[in-house]
């Protein structure tokens, strides 16, 4: 009976919160102290070099502007409503869209079927793999350059197809609008491919050898190890790679300007709203214009970003934020 009485009081004591003293209050302060001092630098960084000169291009996109001198001369919206308007803006609007789509279309398969290629114990494979990421640390003013002296009407490529026969195939690479796009599209895929492959390999050195040999011992094939094994588990790594992807195709202007040149592009079909920007901001002296430009550039982006991260990589924070959760409030066993 005395047993059975004195439970409860003890269930109640264990149960009971413990008070919070002084020496919890200064742990607290402490980590706050210690995260403003860690992050105050980075934030301070980012607010001045990306918040403040967003600010300031959203200010100027209401004034005719020449960049020289304070801005007086407000026009209100009438900038964004010149922007929306031009048809010019909306083909390079459509020709970044078609750069996100065929980079994830022409880039996502071949970095993976590389990956799954060099992931393998073949011999020469580290040159390989140094070989496919050399053209992405390379300059872009290189390579457009390169590239837009072979793909020439007397250039490299043409020459090439000539003297194998192919005279069939000899085109205007870079001036054919019906051609150009395609043509950037290779040129993008030469070059970005190398960042993709080193990701996708990343990824596959996470996946445990033993899910593949339990799937060897059951009789699986390598075809059907790789849909069930390697795509579901290297799925987080391609969505991060198609979230930089994404980001990077809209915001593409180098190879472009590179190549095609300032005036070129438009004609040529492969202007792209950074182009159209530089185009008709700096060069022609119109920077409230150009500021214009670069704030509906921004929004773009920011939307396809916050939609892309609300419907595509939510499990992925999901489950990150989860089991940092259950891992902090896991009660210890005794």
């Amino acid at each position: 009976m005395r047993q059975g009485s004195a439970e409860p009081e003890v269930d109640a004591q264990a149960s009971a919160p413990a008070p919070r003293g002084p020496r919890r209050g200064r742990t607290d302060w402490r980590k706050r102290a210690e995260i403003l001092l860690l992050a105050g630098p980075a934030v301070g960084v980012f607010v001045f070099f990306v918040i403040v000169p967003v600010l300031m291009a959203a200010f100027y996109g209401f004034f005719r502007w020449n960049g020289f001198g304070a801005p007086t001369d407000f026009v209100g919206l009438q900038n964004y409503v010149t922007i929306l308007g031009d048809s010019t803006f909306r083909d390079a609007v459509a020709h970044n869209l078609f750069i996100v789509v065929a980079s994830l279309a022409l880039q996502g398969p071949l970095a993976v079927l590389f990956a799954l290629l060099l992931n393998q114990r073949i011999r020469g494979r580290s040159i390989i793999r140094v070989l496919i990421f050399v053209p992405y640390v390379i300059s872009e003013v290189v390579v457009g350059t390169g590239w837009s002296l072979m793909l020439q009407d007397r250039g490299a490529v043409n020459d090439l197809l000539s003297s194998v026969g192919l005279d069939a195939l000899r085109n205007s690479w870079i001036a054919d609008p019906q051609i150009a796009l395609w043509t950037l599209m290779v040129i993008i895929t030469w070059k970005y491919i190398g960042f993709a492959v080193i990701l996708m390999l990343a990824g596959l050195q996470s996946i445990p050898d033993e899910l593949y040999e339990a799937a060897s011992i059951d009789g699986a094939s390598f075809w059907q190890m790789q849909r069930s094994i390697t795509l579901p588990l290297l799925g987080p790594t391609i969505r991060i790679w198609a979230f930089l992807s994404i980001i990077g195709s809209l915001q593409l202007f180098d190879l472009v300007n590179i190549i095609w040149g300032q005036y070129v592009s438009a004609t040529a079909g492969t202007s792209t709203m950074a182009t159209y920007m530089y185009l008709n901001g700096h060069m022609a002296g119109s920077y409230g214009y150009g500021n214009a430009v670069a704030v509906v550039l921004f929004i773009i982006s920011l939307a396809i970003a916050l939609g892309y991260q609300r419907f595509v990589l939510r499990r992925d924070t999901e489950g990150a934020l989860t089991g940092m959760a259950g891992s902090s409030t896991k009660e210890p066993r005794p």
